[in-house]
């Protein structure tokens, strides 16, 4: 045997309210914009769902009955709840409301994003936004699985067909070294200042290693790698206290004590990477994610 279907509909439930409220068909069927039989069809579908006669009828009167006294006022607040959440909807669709999971490397998340974030909250408050600092394979890991809405990190040849990459500047790569050291007052220096200090190297799997590895082999200089630290704070923090030195792009200077470390414009080669967006391709975003994609574009970065 099918099951019977009690489930209410819409209309059948503004119907109920609205001779509920009236005791009238003919106001209750001008309200909702229907034909009186309309309406006492849609009563009659209620009715028979629920197995229960919601409304005594006579020539001259309508009175609800103990079932439809009872039904009223979870009637009421079904179509409440209906209605909030096609407003939450509406405001969702609008990029009103919502969240936005963004992951980014970390020296591009502490420079590019709180200034972003500021301005965006101003014309979105109700936006939440989900922000995780990661190395570069896991922004775009996080991306190509659909984790991240978006991606803040760097161009690479590895990247996924999948995944898209925009442009949102060029950053160089600087040498840094303890704000007393004889280096800091150099008007620039060449990738051989390496092999005369201890070097504080990134983490294999970080961004910045890659490019230094390939510019330090393209020079014929490899330095003996005395400190390996995977977080940029870190590496910012070892040269500080006279460690070594280290090449680090210039938005990473964002996430060490700039009043102990000195930035020098390294050359020959000069060392740069893209830092810019990652979306998954075919992958449609949410109105206030291509807003805050927006802002992003809008703002002038730091440099």
């Amino acid at each position: 045997m099918a099951a019977v279907n009690r489930t209410l509909s819409i209309s059948e439930l503004d119907a109920v309210l609205l001779v509920a409220e009236t005791l009238n068909f003919r106001i209750a069927a001008e309200r909702a914009h229907v034909s009186q039989p309309a309406l006492s069809r849609r009563l009659q579908a209620a009715e028979q769902k629920l197995n229960a006669r919601l409304f005594d009828r006579s020539r001259h009167s309508v009175t609800l009955t103990d079932a439809g006294a009872e039904l009223v006022p979870i009637a009421r607040r079904m179509l409440s709840e209906f209605r909030d959440s096609l407003s939450d909807l509406s405001e969702f669709i609008a990029g009103r409301r919502g969240s936005i999971s963004i992951w980014a490397l970390p020296s591009v998340a502490a420079a590019i994003l709180p200034a972003s974030v500021k301005a965006f909250q101003e014309t979105h408050p109700m936006v939440r936004l989900l922000i995780q600092a990661a190395s570069a394979r896991q922004v775009t890991q996080a991306v190509l699985d659909g984790g991240a809405d978006m991606g803040i990190s760097v161009a690479g040849p590895d990247l996924p067909a999948s995944v898209e990459f925009t442009s949102l500047r060029e950053e160089k790569f600087v040498m840094i070294c303890p704000r007393g050291d004889i280096l800091a007052a150099r008007k620039k220096v060449d990738w051989g200042v390496f092999m005369s200090r201890p070097f504080v190297a990134s983490g294999p799997g970080s961004s910045i290693r890659l490019v230094t590895d390939q510019i330090l082999a393209a020079t014929g200089q490899v330095p003996a790698m005395q400190l390996v630290a995977d977080n940029i704070s870190v590496v910012g923090a070892m040269v500080a206290e006279g460690v070594g030195i280290a090449a680090v792009p210039q938005l990473a200077l964002r996430l060490m004590d700039k009043d102990r470390i000195q930035s020098v414009p390294l050359h020959s080669p000069t060392a740069t990477r893209e830092v810019g967006i990652l979306t998954k391709k075919e992958r449609s975003l949410s109105a206030a994610a291509m807003a805050f994609l927006a802002r992003l574009h809008e703002l002038e970065l730091p440099r």
